[in-house]
């Protein structure tokens, strides 16, 4: 491998690292793509022996680096997860890579890029739905921190960004081409007209992204919902799951209580903030269990202030006729389990209602094609961090009517991540989201911030605004814009007490989801098959 081969795709690798949130600057991914596509098109000029294999490990190398730069944190949660993650996430992107070097031999260099952003966002929905998820990278996600940006998102969600970058990138990568390789005659005109170009397809989404910005500043905001936001700040290698729910319930309540007044409504608190041994025979239980009757007494004082929060459950039972694909099974042979990660609802005196976390942790909540794998490796799952049993799941997104009639999303923690599924609470009625998360599995590095960061992009899409309560932090609140407007630190113990203001509009996005993947799969079909069946082979330019 040459070396200035090797340093153009280290180059790319770099671009995106200095790129990304929440300390990077966005605009370099405009270009991040560029080195690594001259890299690819040099070998595939060269015709050497083994230039896919060449182009998988240069195209290797730079995403590794994407990869490890950005998302290492994993590392403080254990180090076979961010292993896993990193070098199985690099090996996907390469090979998306390797996909567009492979019909570039045979298409135009148009065709053959067109395919290849459309490859690529069909990755990224990949990435959302199938069991190994890990969508954590997807392009569209780097302007998190510039939502100004993107306020467009309310049309076409992060795959507007994604498309956005492969626009520039291409457009740049084909001018810079034209430019070494044509012999113009008038190199300054041709350097003022594409840069011209080029101006404009950066400025004018971003001119468009202000002027929603003014259009939702001056948006009829309804009657505000005042919440109690409480961040505990509790350890969870060394407190959480050796501390009784009672100990829990004391802690979150003596917080919650001396800010609460005849305005506040509702009271939210973090994913799992009650975990110790919460085990029913059946779910219609959990209204009778001790610490909910507990937690329900505490709120006799404020009849008309709701209560959200997490909880662990185990359901258990020895009737195998019971036991579904999530299902669990004790070491014992006998006793089965189904595990559920869950969002709580109640006041003191309306029924107790419950919302099951289904978008689930690879390995730590979820094992990966489970009937294909489990014969072969046994118990063994990947371990991002926090529980080894799969989780069970719900089919539809349950929302949570509060007493003053505005209505909560319960998004649980790595659900948030998760643009189209987050927006199917939103169809479901809710008027704001209430994210509860626990991010403390990563100590203090870009795990918890960039988690943060992403939910900035679930309110631009559904202009909705955000209550987020982080066990150890940053719990906030989030307007519809996606500014933060009050955050309490991380490692820190406190409440946020702060007024949202819930609204039943629903936007393009909201209603029609992820559309520009669609329209990509459709054209990148088209062109592989026009390429594969095509007599002879496409002139290339």
């Amino acid at each position: 491998m040459k070396l200035a081969h090797i340093l153009l795709a280290f180059l790319s690798g770099i671009l995106f690292w200095l790129s990304w949130p929440t300390y990077g600057f966005a605009g370099l991914l405009f270009v991040a793509f560029v080195p690594l596509l001259f890299v690819e098109r040099k070998l595939r000029i060269a015709k050497g022996r083994r230039t896919a294999g060449k182009v998988f490990l240069h195209s290797y190398l730079t995403f590794f680096i994407f990869n490890i730069t950005t998302t290492y944190w994993l590392y403080y949660s254990t180090a076979f997860g961010m292993w896993f993650a990193v070098i199985a996430n690099t090996a996907l992107m390469s090979s998306v890579f390797l996909g567009y070097h492979l019909l570039a031999r045979k298409a135009t260099q148009g065709a053959a890029l067109t395919f290849l952003a459309c490859l690529w966002i069909s990755f990224e929905s990949m990435h959302l739905k199938w069991d190994f998820s890990w969508p954590w990278l997807n392009l569209g996600n780097g302007f998190s921190e510039t939502t100004s940006w993107i306020q467009w998102y309310e049309f076409t969600g992060t795959f507007g960004g994604s498309l956005w970058i492969w626009l520039v990138n291409i457009f740049v990568f084909l001018s810079v081409l034209r430019f070494r390789e044509s012999g113009l005659i008038s190199k300054s005109k041709f350097i003022i007209k594409r840069s011209s170009i080029l101006l404009v397809i950066i400025l004018v989404p971003i001119l468009i992204s202000q002027i929603l910005v003014y259009e939702v500043l001056n948006f009829k905001k309804g009657s505000g919902t005042e919440v109690v936001i409480v961040q505990p700040n509790i350890d969870p290698y060394e407190e959480k799951y050796y501390t009784t729910n009672d100990s829990i319930i004391n802690i979150i309540m003596n917080l919650a209580i001396p800010e609460i007044d005849e305005s506040t409504d509702v009271i939210i608190t973090p994913e799992t903030v009650l975990a110790d041994d919460v085990r029913l025979s059946t779910l219609n239980q959990l209204d009778f269990h001790p610490s909910v009757q507990n937690l329900r007494q505490k709120l006799y004082a404020f009849p008309n202030v709701d209560y959200l929060g997490g909880i662990s459950i185990d359901e258990v039972f020895y009737d195998k006729k019971r036991a579904a694909g999530q299902t669990n099974l004790y070491r014992d042979g006998r006793t089965y389990y189904n595990s559920y990660n869950s969002a709580m609802f109640l006041s003191a005196y309306d029924s107790l209602q419950v919302y099951h976390k289904s978008k689930l942790v690879v390995g730590v909540e979820n094992f990966p094609y489970k009937s294909v794998l489990k014969p072969i490796l046994g118990d063994a799952m990947i371990d991002l961090g926090g529980t080894v049993s799969t989780k069970t799941t719900q089919e539809e997104r349950s929302v949570f009517k509060l007493n003053n009639s505005s209505i909560a999303a319960p998004v649980i923690c790595y659900e948030s991540v998760y643009g189209e599924y987050v927006s199917e609470y939103v169809k479901n009625g809710a008027t704001f989201l209430a994210i509860i998360t626990n991010d403390g599995w990563w100590d203090n590095t870009q795990g918890h911030q960039q988690h943060l960061s992403l939910a900035r992009l679930r309110a631009i899409e559904n202009r909705k605004w955000i209550a987020r309560s982080a066990n150890t932090g940053i719990s906030a609140i989030i307007n519809d814009r996606g500014e933060i407007q009050k955050s309490l630190d991380y490692e820190l113990q406190g409440v946020i007490k702060g007024e949202i203001y819930p609204n039943k509009e629903l936007t393009f996005y909201t209603t029609h989801g992820d559309y520009i993947v669609r329209i990509a799969q459709l054209m990148g079909l088209f062109i592989l098959l026009l390429s594969l069946f095509r007599k002879g082979t496409m002139k290339r330019r």
